[in-house]
């Protein structure tokens, strides 16, 4: 009688430990079940032609956050047009029509005039890539998440790529002082418009691939866009051979990353963390190529389509300082969010550009004691 009672106790416990065996098992797999359903894809679109390199920086992106997730998130970049326009993109996204999406913040405008001060205007004398420390260390990024929500934007942004100082822009022959802008039909975007509107232009906000259709229709007389890549490669050379560079109404501007917030919500920590990570290093990829491709452009430019460049005068660029000082103070007694945004640059870039000011070299003088009329470089 006892062993028969042990015997059952054995076969009992035995039973027990291979149902917990079965048990653990399955929550193994579990994952793998999980896993086995697929990747997230999402449905992006930019706000670029599909021939500018800006497109090409937007996939850049996708795929450096595809390759990290290693196919666990898988995006889809369309160019611009192919859902929505390019001024819709913040709309589209934020109501899910898109997933995310590649563009500049200053496309925005017309919803929160702040929103343009991540791009229009001289930046308070820092460059693109001190703007984005302002924007990561100097509370940037909450007062941009502040505006997206005063307009009710279900988006979560991330910014990145310093951008070149933009040139003047395309003319059909060169501005010596301010007054040659006046009564010209021109096109630029953001702040810029208010800047250009106080220098007396005409001011058509166009996004990128309409200008040169526009420029050749002779809706427009001038035009301005980015960098000597994407202005080739768009035609306007073909409309125009004079170029002004240099100018501080898009002195300090970087590309932006939108996602859907519902969507990004979604996402495992993980992936959000590799997705912070991904932009920091396209950021820093992108300024590589830029500095490789805009340069070899530039060349072809004055070689190949006889381009001429000219550096936009003194006075042009003083006189767009004080119209963009004037356009400030309008707008901060308008709208106390554009006023925050101010005052947190302002304080940032006094201190971060004294340092820089004070810190680095200039470079011409080396320039020109290589590559000068008498440089030395080729003798060495």
């Amino acid at each position: 009688m006892k062993q028969g009672t042990r015997t059952r106790g054995r076969t009992s416990r035995r039973q027990f430990l291979s149902g917990a065996a079965m048990a653990g098992a399955a929550a193994v797999a579990a994952p793998s079940v999980v896993k086995a359903q697929g990747p997230t894809n999402m449905r992006w679109q930019s706000t670029w032609p599909s021939k500018d390199i800006f497109h090409e920086f937007a996939i850049d992106f996708a795929k450096k956050v595809n390759d990290m997730t290693g196919g666990d998130l898988k995006i889809e970049v369309l160019p611009s047009g192919a859902v929505v326009p390019a001024f819709g993109l913040l709309d589209a996204v934020s109501q899910g029509t898109l997933d995310g999406g590649h563009g500049v913040v200053a496309y925005h405008y017309g919803k929160q005039s702040a929103l343009a001060l991540w791009g229009s205007g001289p930046g308070f004398a820092m460059d693109a890539n001190m703007l984005l420390a302002w924007h990561k260390y100097g509370g940037g990024k909450d007062l941009l998440a502040k505006l997206y929500e005063s307009i009710g934007a279900n988006v979560v942004s991330f910014l990145y790529g310093p951008m070149p100082t933009q040139p003047l822009g395309w003319f059909k022959k060169p501005v010596a002082k301010a007054e040659d802008i006046q009564g010209l039909k021109f096109r630029t975007v953001g702040i810029s418009i208010d800047v250009f509107t106080g220098l007396g232009a005409a001011v058509n906000a166009l996004p990128g691939g309409e200008i040169v259709a526009a420029l050749d229709r002779g809706l427009l007389d001038a035009a301005e866009f980015n960098n000597a890549s994407s202005d080739r490669v768009l035609g306007f050379p073909d409309v125009s051979k004079i170029c002004m560079l240099q100018s501080y109404h898009q002195n300090a501007e970087q590309f932006e990353v939108l996602f859907n917030k519902a969507r990004y919500d979604q996402l495992p920590e993980q992936i959000k963390a590799i997705i912070a990570n991904a932009a920091e290093a396209a950021s820093q990829d992108m300024h590589w190529k830029a500095i490789d491709r805009y340069s070899r452009d530039y060349v072809e430019m004055q070689t190949t389509d006889q381009v001429k460049f000219y550096k936009t005068p003194e006075a042009i660029l003083k006189r767009q300082l004080e119209v963009y000082d004037e356009v400030v103070k309008k707008k901060s007694a308008e709208n106390p969010l554009f006023k925050e945004v101010i005052q947190s640059q302002i304080a940032f870039a006094e201190r971060a550009t004294r340092w820089e000011q004070d810190t680095l070299v200039g470079r011409r003088l080396a320039f020109d004691h290589y590559f000068g009329k008498e440089g030395v470089a080729k003798s060495l």
